[in-house]
């Protein structure tokens, strides 16, 4: 079978095997839902970068001793509003999922709740945490740091990182939730490890290697810079990240987020989480309808030449997962084959296609 053949596979099974992975290298259960829920969903919208192909360099981590499996996250209520996260270097999906869920229970109360999280991780698709806010009606804003990629605009060494920006609303329909997570970056870092994994060029306008140049070999790319979106813009935002993420919350910041590939230390990645009750100053059924006008006249507007439709911000990651849902998780051979090993390492039932 030819490796960049994709192989469909129900997403129950594929939940199944990472919750065994993840439970099998001492992973408490409840961590192991948490971030084999926000996997998951991640490959379902089609957010493949983000999803279950990291665990590999997941339990890799744990492996190295810079990933504690086991450590259970602090949270300080500073305010009735603010609540301050110390990570302790467990998973970032349980340090970002506790954050979450205190500002929720204070956007219910006091109509708005922040979390600021420090020695923190990797938490995936930061989608899922707007999700999380969806879920119980609430807009929000997520954003997090992470280990140096792009250079400071004129710059041409790593120093920021290539730290999303995301933030939702909800809409009338499900269906139509807005949901906004991107990449301070032309393209978002996992989608270079994407290809160097399944072995394919990536477009010479993403990044350039470590003399300066533009290439489309994935290896030269992660050894040179990512290039930002709008030239100083995108420089712009991922110093906004940096300044919300690390200064605030007491994490790493400034360029010494580690890589999660970099064995040598915890990456001591920052957050910050905000959840907004959108009633706060109409009623609910009053700010669905506002935002149901808002998706018809976006959607709806004048195409411009050889635009078949227009989508709303999360739309089309919506569909993917409607999709996905009923066709299966498309998977290359050499991912599943290394979704394998991870399993053959701690005696847990392989995937079988």
């Amino acid at each position: 079978m030819s490796e960049s053949v994709k192989i469909p596979i129900p997403p129950a099974r594929l939940h199944t095997l990472v919750h065994n992975i993840l439970t099998a290298n001492n992973v408490p259960p409840s961590h192991a839902t948490t971030i084999t829920n926000a996997l998951i969903l991640a490959d379902l919208r089609g957010v493949d970068t983000h999803g279950i192909n990291r665990i590999p360099s997941y339990i890799a981590r744990i492996r190295q001793g810079v990933l504690d499996p086991i450590a259970q996250p602090i949270l300080t209520q500073t305010t009735p509003v603010v609540a301050h996260v110390d990570g302790q270097n467990a998973f970032g999906f349980v340090s970002a999922h506790m954050g979450m869920r205190a500002a929720i229970q204070s956007a219910h109360v006091y109509g708005i709740g922040m979390s600021s999280v420090k020695h923190s991780n990797h938490f995936g698709m930061s989608a899922w945490l707007v999700q999380q806010a969806l879920d119980e009606n609430l807009m929000s804003l997520v954003f997090t740091n992470s280990s140096p990629a792009l250079p400071a605009w004129g710059g041409r060494e790593k120093l920021m990182g290539v730290s999303p920006i995301a933030c939702g609303a909800p809409g009338k329909d499900p269906a139509q939730h807005f949901i906004l997570d991107m990449a301070p970056s032309v393209a978002a870092r996992g989608k270079i490890y994407k290809a160097k994994r399944r072995g394919e060029k990536i477009p010479t306008d993403w990044a350039l290697d470590k003399d300066g140049r533009r290439t489309d070999d994935p290896d030269a790319a992660l050894g040179g810079v990512m290039l930002p979106m709008g030239g100083p813009k995108g420089s712009a935002l991922s110093i906004m990240m940096d300044v919300f993420s690390g200064v605030l919350s007491g994490s790493a910041f400034a360029g010494h987020v580690t890589n999660p590939y970099d064995p040598s230390k915890p990456a001591d990645v920052g957050h910050f989480l905000v959840a907004i009750k959108p009633d706060l100053f109409m009623d609910l059924d009053e700010f669905r309808e506002r935002m149901q006008y808002l998706y018809e006249r976006v959607t709806g507007c004048e195409k411009m030449e050889g635009v078949e439709r227009i989508y709303f911000p999360g739309e089309l990651e919506i569909i993917a997962a409607q999709e996905r849902r009923e066709s299966g998780i498309p998977l290359v051979q050499a991912e599943i084959d290394a979704l394998n090993e991870e399993a053959r390492r701690v005696g847990v039932d392989e995937l079988k296609t």
